[in-house]
């Protein structure tokens, strides 16, 4: 029915594949809204949080006229598991459409950011295509910013007869109906809020409205339809049980628009509304009604991060440094400031003034949008990369548009690591989480260096420890915990990177002093007898410290120290300090942790200059060390080691390294075979018999996946470092890609296609890669996937094309710079690059030969 289709997509999923299947649709840090693989919407999270069993009764129908029983929701079957298991199933599913006749196939595939479900019934004259998509503009991150979903109904007439039908859809005012409460029509607002629902020209806008401090609660969103005459009815009926929803369905199968005025003020206010769109089409005659949704919700009651006002500004790294209280108040909701203005404010707020500008923008735009989200659809989806890795990148984008990210009212970005049913999960752009996701670096390069920016000057104190969790709003921060190393040194890492992909060398200029700060600390920190060799303890992301080295932290420290030269080599900085400890850390490397298969930890505590593994607190869950743990303390040292276990992070900032356009300078051989160790002994094709005390949801059972830490040559501590028995995504997606860039692009497949078996929508959404929390940020780890299979990435400081000598995996593949985006063929020796999007200046094509 149309030809957006005729390119290659993900999927198909039909049956129990879609049992799980929602597809995210919102804009960057703007609310989101799910397609669910029967046609209804769920998820729908506009308030700046996850609401993640927010399915409210909105639906959208068809109904032939002069024959009766033919009124459908466009919507397939409903999965089973919703019956009894989903929230209000124990009385019955109220509010739910799962009593109206549906169609009885439906088909899915997607092409982000884009979904289409095809739903079918025998004898049924008409067959549907449901189009499902939000703006995604790279490098355009304001347009990828707004807060808009569409959903285009296209309607085929595959009879031999005319038909007359009349489309609608319907939605209660969700925007006061939340999880667990259902509107009836006499209510107020929650909170003694005002809202209702008012008629607009081509549909109704449903509102609430707060005043003072309930000012979080205003919100609104419009609804609105293209593709014919719309009729209005903003004037549902009021009443009390079913009343308003039974109604709605009588004028759906009456197959007749109800147009009507807003209610006078009589009352209480409509509960809900309905458009409707009348539609003749002729036997094989086409028709499509698109479906705008915008919403406006500037405010919000989100205020993250410990206030610094009278409490010390510094962490000592001295012998007593370990010693701070940590404010985990990410496990804590902080109390709501009386002033709307000291909480998170979205950015769409600053750009537009209510729900009337979004929208006109919205309709005026649409088109322009829509085919600038095509062509990043067509061009990320026209390569030859194998199947589940092309799912692996597609797919994890979605993680853009959940509310995960968010971008604050003057443009920044910041971000959770994943998130909980009802609110964020883990604060703070978690720098050492944020270190695996590299797609917003290249596709939008300036919102990734906002992040960089506000880690290393509001993150960041005078000497130079920063803190791995941010504020929001974003401002300076308390620093009263450890730094985390992998996410320190990490970030010098993507300093680097951002400035390779944007070629600002003001930019790098700018960030020179902090970046040079944050090292110096570093070193100071954890190597302070400058010997290439950190020994002090480190926290790291599996949210404990390491003690002595360890080939995680000091493969990042060789990455950094391997950034801080070139960066300051093209500043003209004196860098010989970081020149003199680069061969050093990676002796210890290559010398002390390299075991002759792969890299481990050294595990020392007795000689620490920092406090003892006592003193250190973590967070509310980390109680202090009982008499039995201080007596494994003197049998084998701290808690959560691995010592001699092969750790699939074992060799992360190699990666890190070679995914930023640099050399670690760590063995080539070495680290190959680190790799090579970690598909024989971490990947488990079924994990029916594997051990795992800790959270085991991720994979399980016949599910395959990689271990993040195994002990094949024995030496397993008591307790391990904690999650050292899981498995997540985002590392396996590290692991694959460096097994590709270091020529094991078949091992590695079998890790990307064993992770995206265990999201096929059975039991896992394909677009919510999980871990502490919905739509993990580590899962982004899968854009490398792209330049490791192509072997091809673009510096935008020497304008040229580096494309890894014998590393063609795949000959067509997604490529996007801070300019443009486009398609990198090699055939026969031969790159060529075919530009989609903007511009790509190159200056010269390099190969380079991998020394591994």
């Amino acid at each position: 029915m149309t030809n957006d289709w005729v390119h290659r997509t993900i999927g198909p999923w039909s049956g129990s594949l879609l049992d799980h299947w929602a597809f995210p649709m919102g804009g960057i840090g703007a609310g989101m809204m799910c397609l669910e693989g029967r046609g209804s919407l769920s998820h729908v999270s506009l308030r700046h949080r996850m609401e993640r069993y927010h399915e409210p009764l909105t639906f959208a129908a068809i109904a032939l006229r002069g024959r009766p029983a033919s009124a459908r929701v466009i919507e397939g079957p409903v999965p089973r598991h919703r019956i009894f298991a989903a929230p209000g199933g124990g009385l019955g599913c109220v509010g739910k459409t799962y009593g109206l006749p549906r169609f009885t196939d439906v088909t899915a595939k997607a092409q982000f950011p884009f979904c289409r479900l095809d739903l079918n019934e025998p004898e049924y004259p008409l067959e549907v295509m449901l189009v499902g998509w939000s703006p995604f503009t790279p490098p355009d991150a304001d347009a990828a910013s707004l807060p808009v979903a569409a959903l285009e109904y296209t309607f085929r007439n595959r009879s031999a007869e005319p038909i007359e039908a009349v489309f609608s859809f319907n939605s209660v005012n969700f925007l006061v109906q939340e999880p667990g409460r259902q509107i009836m029509a006499g209510q107020q607002g929650r909170g003694g809020t005002d809202y209702g629902v008012t008629r607009d020209k081509d549909g109704f806008t449903l509102w609430e409205r707060g005043q003072g401090a309930r000012a979080v609660r205003t919100a609104a969103c419009r609804i609105s339809a293209t593709g014919g005459d719309v009729a209005v009815n903003p004037r549902w009926f009021r009443g009390a049980w079913y009343d308003a929803q039974t109604v709605a369905w009588s004028s759906v199968e009456a197959a007749e628009p109800v147009d009507k005025s807003d209610y006078d003020d009589d009352g209480a206010p409509s509960p809900g509304g309905s458009l409707f769109v009348q539609l003749r089409l002729e036997p094989g005659e086409h028709r499509t009604v698109t479906v705008r949704l915008a919403w406006y919700v500037p405010y919000s009651d989100l205020r993250y991060g410990a206030e610094p006002d009278g409490a010390p500004q510094v962490y000592e790294p001295g012998p007593h440094g370990g010693t701070s209280r940590h404010l985990m108040t990410e496990y804590v909701t902080p109390p709501v400031p009386s002033a709307p203005e000291d909480c998170y404010r979205p950015w769409y707020a600053s750009a537009f003034a209510d729900i009337d500008a979004v929208s006109t923008y919205w309709s005026r735009n649409y088109d322009a949008l829509r085919r600038s989200s095509l062509t990043f659809a067509h061009a990320l989806h026209d390569s030859t990369l194998p199947d589940p890795v092309l799912e692996a990148v597609s797919a994890n984008l979605s993680i853009l548009k959940s509310p995960t990210v968010m971008r604050q009212h003057d443009g920044r970005f910041w971000a959770w690591e994943g998130c909980r049913d009802d609110v964020g999960s883990c604060f703070g752009s978690c720098t050492h989480v944020w270190n695996y996701a590299h797609a917003i670096a290249h596709l939008f390069p300036a919102l990734e260096r906002s992040a960089r920016e506000a880690e290393f000057t509001d993150g960041q104190n005078g000497l130079g420890h920063q803190v791995y969790r941010l504020s929001l709003p974003l401002r300076p921060a308390l620093h009263d915990f450890l730094a985390a190393a992998d996410g320190q040194l990490g970030g010098i890492v993507k300093c680097y990177r951002d400035w390779r992909i944007s070629g600002d060398i003001d930019w790098l200029r700018k960030m020179w002093p902090s970046v040079r700060s944050s090292l110096d600390y570093c070193i100071e920190a954890w190597d302070p007898d400058k010997r290439g060799r950190m020994a002090e303890p480190r926290h790291v992301t599996y949210d404990i410290e390491f003690w002595g080295p360890d080939s995680l932290t000091m493969s990042f420290y060789a990455a950094a120290l391997a950034a801080a030269i070139d960066m300051g080599a093209a500043l003209g900085e004196s860098v010989q300090v970081y020149r003199d400890l680069l061969p050093a850390a990676v002796g210890t490397l290559e010398g002390e942790l390299y075991n002759g298969e792969y890299y481990q930890q050294t595990i020392e505590w007795k000689n620490a200059r920092r406090t003892d593994p006592t003193g250190i607190v973590r967070h509310p869950k980390a109680a202090p060390y009982s008499p039995e743990a201080l007596s494994l303390l003197e049998r084998e040292g701290p808690k959560y080691q691995y010592g001699s276990g092969c750790l699939a992070d074992g060799v992360i900032g190699d990666w890190m390294a070679r995914a930023s356009g640099l050399r670690s300078g760590m063995d080539a051989g070495h680290v190959r075979s680190h790799l090579r160790a970690l598909r024989t002994h971490n990947f488990r094709p079924q994990l029916q018999l594997h051990v795992n005390p800790q959270r085991p949801g991720y994979a399980l059972s016949d599910d395959g996946g990689l271990l993040i830490c195994t002990w094949p040559r024995g030496g397993q501590p008591i307790l391990p470092f904690i999650y050292s028995n899981e498995v997540w995504t985002g590392i396996e997606y590290q692991v694959a890609a460096h097994l590709t860039m270091c020529g094991e692009p078949e091992a590695a497949l079998d890790i990307v296609a064993a992770a995206r078996r265990r999201y096929d929508g059975r039991s896992r959404n394909p677009f919510n890669e999980y871990e502490c929390g919905h739509f993990y940020a580590r899962a982004l780890a899968s854009w490398t996937l792209l330049q490791a299979f192509s072997g091809a990435r673009y510096d935008a400081v020497t304008r040229q094309l580096h494309v890894q000598a014998g590393g063609e995996w795949a000959s067509r593949v997604f490529i996007a710079t801070a300019t443009g985006y486009g398609i990198v063929e090699r055939r026969g020796g031969q790159v060529s690059i075919d530009i989609r999007s903007g511009t790509i200046p190159i200056d010269a094509i390099v190969f380079d030969h991998d020394p591994s």
